[in-house]
C-alpha cells in the first residue's frame, strides 16, 4: 500500500475505532445501544492495523502477522465463575451473610449477577426456624439468576429426604409454628410450594461442565455412545482418551458422598437422579403418615425398589461420609475410579461438617463444605469459589489452549486458595 493511501487510511478510520474501542473495554457501550456488535471492535482494529502496518507481501513475518490477526479474530478466552455453599439448616440470617461476601447477592438479598452458577449442595431445612423463608429465598434466586443468564443447581441433602419421609427428629416445635400445624408443614413440604419446588428444581446430584463443549449441567456421562465395556480397566477406558482432553473438565456436587461401592454411578448424574426422582414422588403423593417422633419411624414407602433402598442408605449419595472420614491413603485410591466414571476431575459435597472451615483432601479432588454455617452449630461461615478459564495461546492452526482452575474458600475476612490446576490442552473447543 503507497504511503499518501496508508496515511489518509490511518487518519480517516482509526481515530474513531480507538474512541469506540475505547468505549467498549470502558464497558460504556450502553450509551449506544444501536452499536450491537459492538464486541467486534478489538477484531477490526486488529484486521486494519494488520492491512496499514503489514510488510510488503513475500516478506520475512508476513505469515507471522497474517497468523497472529486472524488468531485474536477467531478465538476468544473463556471464563466461568461457580460459588457453591454448603449446610444452611435454618439459618436465613447467616445465609444471607455468605451469599454477599461470596457475590452471589447485594446488601438487599438480590442475585448481582457475578456469578454463573450458584450452588447449594442440601440440608437448608431443620436444626432452625427459617425454612419457608430460606426455600422461598432460594425460589426467588433461581428466578432472577435465569433472567440474567446465571444458574441455580440446589440439592436435596439427607435432611430434606427425612422431612420427606416422617422423620423429624430434628424439627423444632418454634419452626413448626412458622407452618402453622405440623398437617399444614406436611402439605407444604409434599404437594405445596415447597414440595412443588423440590420436585422440579432439586436433584440429588449434579454434574457441573466447566466448558461448554461438554454440554449443559447434568448431561449424562459417559454419552450412551461411549460407555464403557464390562471389564476394561478404568485408567485404560474411554475416560482418559488423550483424544477427549476437556472430558474431565468438570465437577460433581452430592450432599453426603459418590461412594466407590455404589451400583448406580452411571451414567452420571441421571441414574441418581432418576432414582431419587422416583423415590421423592412416592414419598409426596403417599398418605402423610404421623410424623416420628412421638410416633414410629415410618420408613420408606413398602412399593420402593431395592434400588431406592440403596440410595438413602449409608452407601448411597445422601449419608455416605468415607470421603470425610477415611483414610488418606485410602481415599486418594479410591477417589480415582469415582472420577472416571462420573466424568469429573473432583468431587464436592456437604453433610459432614468441620467447623473451622473447608476441608481438601487428595489435591482438591475431595472438597467437603459443610462449616456448621448455622447458628445451630456455630461453625464457620463460608463458601467456595471456582474460577475456571480456557486461554487461546499461539495461532489457531495449533488449536493450543491454557486450561486454569483456581479454586478457593471464602470466608467473612478471608479467601484461601485451596487448588490451582492449570494445563495445555489441545483442540477445537466451541464456547
Amino acid at each position: 500500500m503507497s504511503s499518501p493511501r496508508r496515511t489518509l487510511l490511518f487518519t480517516v478510520l482509526v481515530p474513531p475505532l480507538v474512541a469506540l474501542y475505547f468505549v467498549y473495554t470502558l464497558q460504556l457501550h450502553v450509551i449506544v445501544p444501536e452499536l450491537t456488535d459492538v464486541k467486534e471492535i478489538p477484531g477490526l482494529l486488529s484486521r486494519i492495523f494488520f492491512l496499514l502496518f503489514k510488510p510488503p507481501l513475500g516478506s520475512a513475518g508476513d505469515d507471522d502477522l497474517f497468523q497472529q490477526a486472524r488468531s485474536g479474530a477467531a478465538r476468544k478466552p473463556f471464563t466461568r465463575h461457580i460459588v457453591a455453599v454448603g449446610d444452611l439448616h435454618g439459618d436465613l440470617p447467616n445465609a444471607r451473610k455468605v451469599l454477599q461476601f461470596s457475590g452471589v447477592t447485594d446488601g438487599f438479598g438480590n442475585w448481582t449477577g457475578n456469578v454463573d452458577f450458584f450452588v447449594q449442595t442440601g440440608d437448608i431445612i431443620d436444626r432452625g426456624d427459617d425454612t419457608i423463608a430460606l426455600f422461598d429465598w432460594m425460589d426467588k434466586l433461581r428466578g432472577q439468576a435465569a433472567s440474567t443468564g446465571g444458574v441455580m443447581l440446589s440439592h436435596l441433602g439427607n435432611h430434606e429426604w427425612m422431612n420427606a419421609i416422617g422423620d423429624w427428629r430434628y424439627v423444632y416445635a418454634s419452626e413448626i409454628k412458622t407452618f402453622g400445624t405440623v398437617a399444614e408443614r406436611q402439605a407444604l413440604l409434599s404437594n405445596g410450594r415447597i414440595g412443588r419446588s423440590w420436585a422440579a428444581n432439586y436433584t440429588t446430584t449434579s454434574r457441573l461442565p466447566l466448558h461448554p463443549s461438554l454440554g449443559a449441567p447434568n448431561t449424562p456421562f459417559p454419552p450412551p455412545s461411549k460407555l464403557q465395556k464390562p471389564g476394561t480397566n478404568v485408567a485404560n477406558s474411554y475416560y482418559y482418551d488423550a483424544a477427549q482432553p476437556l472430558s474431565h473438565s468438570a465437577i460433581s456436587f452430592v450432599h453426603g458422598g459418590l461412594s466407590p461401592t455404589y451400583k448406580d454411578l452411571t451414567p452420571f448424574p441421571s441414574r441418581i437422579n432418576e432414582i431419587s426422582d422416583s423415590l421423592l414422588k412416592k414419598l409426596q403423593q403417599r398418605v402423610q403418615p404421623p410424623p416420628h417422633p412421638p410416633n414410629a419411624y415410618p420408613g420408606l414407602p413398602s412399593s420402593a425398589t431395592q434400588q431406592e433402598k440403596e440410595l438413602y442408605d449409608s452407601n448411597g449419595p445422601l449419608w455416605y461420609r468415607g470421603w470425610a472420614t477415611d483414610p488418606e491413603a485410602k481415599v486418594c485410591v479410591d477417589v480415582e475410579e469415582v472420577l472416571a466414571k462420573t466424568g469429573t476431575r473432583r468431587m464436592i459435597m456437604g453433610h459432614t461438617p468441620d467447623f473451622t472451615g473447608i476441608v481438601a483432601r487428595c489435591k482438591g479432588k475431595i472438597i467437603i463444605i459443610d462449616t456448621g454455617i448455622s447458628h445451630a452449630y456455630g461453625g464457620v461461615l463460608s463458601a467456595l469459589s471456582i474460577h475456571y478459564t480456557l486461554t487461546p495461546v499461539g495461532n489457531d492452526a495449533d488449536q493450543r489452549w491454557v486450561e486454569k482452575e483456581v479454586v478457593s474458600a471464602i470466608y467473612p475476612n478471608k479467601q484461601e486458595v485451596i487448588v490451582t490446576d492449570e494445563r495445555e490442552v489441545v483442540g477445537e473447543f466451541l464456547g
